[in-house]
């Protein structure tokens, strides 16, 4: 077997290759970490900008959801405010009708109920917003009763109605005696009870 024995300036060169072959060696792996490195931050980087991005979108949604809904709120309230004005509206209008037609039925009741020989010269609410004070003559006191009955019995006014008072007057040769008097009666709706008793015939025979 032949030895060859390497000059020093041959050994050297085998070491620099050697050395020059790990560093490439080391070179190549760090390259390898940096790529794979720079892949890895690039992924997380598209993975965050995509999530930051649907994010956005879902806000830009709920957004979007909350200015609407905020519309629909105010629709819905200036919706209450509205129905609120008109059902006050409706009930001042309901309030004025029945305030018509109160005093038209009460004037209808009190001259179906006069009696011949009474005669009426005032009428005038009295303290309550419902009290009647009726001022009038009769030629006797049993036209007074009976006018004072047939108001009762209408069925718009009260039990009882109150004389307030009655004075007579006295005559001369030529005008008779007459009762003067006042009475107070308090002004109600008739029920379905008094309504029937109402539609019977409350006078004989009226005289205004």
């Amino acid at each position: 077997m032949i030895k060859i024995n390497l000059l020093p300036s041959e050994r050297k060169v085998a070491k620099k290759r050697a050395v020059l072959s790990g560093a490439h060696q080391i070179t190549a792996a760090c390259a390898g970490i940096l790529i794979l490195t720079g892949a890895v931050i690039g992924w997380r980087y598209w993975v965050i900008t995509r999530d930051t991005t649907q994010m956005q979108t879902s806000v830009d949604e709920a957004q979007r959801e909350t200015t609407r809904l905020h519309s629909v709120i105010v629709q819905m309230q200036q919706f209450e405010q509205r129905k609120t004005q008109l059902q006050q509206r409706v009930t001042l209008i309901e309030k004025l009708r029945q305030d018509q037609v109160g005093p038209v039925h009460m004037l209808d009741q009190i001259s179906l109920a006069l009696p011949e020989l009474v005669w009426l010269i005032e009428i005038k609410q009295g303290a309550a917003s419902n009290d009647v004070l009726i001022d009038g003559k009769s030629l006797a006191l049993t036209g007074l009763s009976d006018f004072v009955a047939n108001l009762e019995r209408s069925g718009y006014f009260e039990r009882s109605v109150e004389i307030v008072s009655s004075t007579t007057e006295s005559g001369t040769a030529s005008t008779p005696e007459v009762v003067k008097f006042q009475i107070k009666a308090v002004f109600k709706a008739p029920t379905a009870e008094s309504a029937a008793v109402a539609s019977a015939p409350a006078k004989q025979t009226g005289v205004s």
